[in-house]
């Protein structure tokens, strides 16, 4: 497995964390929170994009074309 696809010993740990924490959700609160780390994904996608844009030295007009 590559390294970029592992967690570091601190990321284990936060997840665990996080799963206990979901386990004691409600199904609206689950819904709820799926939309929300949707949406985040997506925003960070974007960011991703805008980064890789600038470094490239390209405009998001040239992708859209």
């Amino acid at each position: 497995m590559k390294e970029s696809e592992q967690l570091s010993l601190e990321q284990e740990f936060d997840l665990r964390i996080f799963a206990d924490r979901v386990r004691n959700l409600t199904s609206e609160e689950a819904r709820g929170l799926s939309i929300e780390l949707y949406r985040r994904m997506m925003l960070k996608d974007n960011l991703y994009e805008e980064l890789l844009q600038d470094y490239w030295g390209i405009s998001s007009v040239l992708l859209s074309a």
